[in-house]
């Protein structure tokens, strides 16, 4: 938080919809005029990195009715909202949760995954920004 002690009292945010609807609005829409794929709704799990998760912990959050994991999601969404600042996410999906593969977690295919993901976010944001 940015507020309690000298910075004055806590402030209690609404956080029903964290994320900011318009600017949500613009993401999706330029995605889909621009045939870049999104996922437009999901349930976010945040966790604590720099560690993956345990097939355990994947089981829990999959019942708690999370649909997304990962580890840089929060806690920029609720300081965003204290300050009232427009925020909205884009994600990139880069390796299957643990327990959901084959094969182990591989540093090097997620590391494949980001770059191929960044190369569509660039171009989201791209289409993004000077809707701003």
């Amino acid at each position: 938080t940015y507020f309690g002690s000298e910075h004055g009292p806590v402030k209690h945010v609404d956080f029903t919809h964290p994320y900011t609807e318009k600017l949500r609005k613009i993401i999706i829409d330029s995605a889909s005029r621009n045939m870049i794929p999104v996922t437009t709704t999901g349930i976010y799990a945040a966790t604590q990195g720099p560690r993956f998760e345990t097939a355990a912990e994947i089981d829990r959050m999959e019942r708690d009715g999370a649909t997304i994991v990962g580890m840089t999601g929060m806690p920029e969404a609720g300081l965003a909202r204290e300050l009232d600042l427009d925020y909205a996410v884009i994600a990139v999906v880069s390796n299957p949760a643990a327990g959901r593969s084959e094969s182990e977690i591989s540093v090097d295919e997620i590391t494949s995954m980001l770059q191929q993901g960044m190369n569509k976010t660039r171009a989201l944001l791209e289409l993004v920004i000077p809707q701003l």
